[in-house]
């Protein structure tokens, strides 16, 4: 794992992918600029921030929760690619880069989930404090909750040029707070 927050293979790939979107829409017309290119270039950015602010965190929860954000704002950047596109204001090879370099950040990001979850059961050192029996739950009514930031399904959406892969409903069971199975 990373020691400090600029060796963070992540988030290193995100500046990558923020900047060079920065760098291609400030060359777009005003119009385009306003309604497009200013909420791609701010989704592309969040990834990164919530990435670093991830980094930042002390708890492994809260930790997970940034990364999280940063799941939420790589799908919002990819909608926004997906607009760039049908507007005609990028070329389809170019968006197709982009397309592949968010599904490289999200199998990276769920790969960082793992590892602090990982990093979180190595830690918890046995307490000395007196504890009540733990309560046993009947979780065989729950639905199943993937470790993973993203499904199979999800990083294929990603790589595509069609937002109509992966239907809202699909995208919906893969959260834990979503819909049932």
């Amino acid at each position: 794992m990373a020691t400090t927050l600029d060796d963070l293979r992540a988030l290193q790939t995100a500046e990558a992918i923020s900047d060079s979107i920065w760098a291609r829409v400030i060359k777009w017309d005003q119009f385009a600029k306003d309604t497009v290119g200013k909420q791609l270039a701010r989704a592309a950015d969040s990834i990164g921030a919530n990435i670093a602010e991830s980094y930042g965190r002390f708890h492994y929860g809260q930790k997970i929760e940034f990364l999280y954000y940063a799941r939420g704002s790589l799908f919002e950047t990819k909608y926004w690619l997906n607009r760039v596109l049908k507007r005609n204001l990028m070329p389809t090879d170019e968006a197709q880069k982009y397309g592949k370099e968010l599904t490289g950040l999200a199998i990276g990001s769920n790969q960082f989930v793992k590892d602090l979850k990982v990093q979180r059961q190595d830690n918890s050192a046995p307490s000395r404090t007196m504890r009540e029996k733990q309560a046993e739950y009947i979780t065989e009514l729950m639905p199943e909750i993937s470790d993973d930031l993203f499904s199979s399904k999800e990083l294929a959406w990603l790589e595509s040029l069609s937002p109509t892969n992966l239907s809202l409903s699909q995208s919906l069971n893969h959260f834990p707070q979503g819909g049932t199975k």
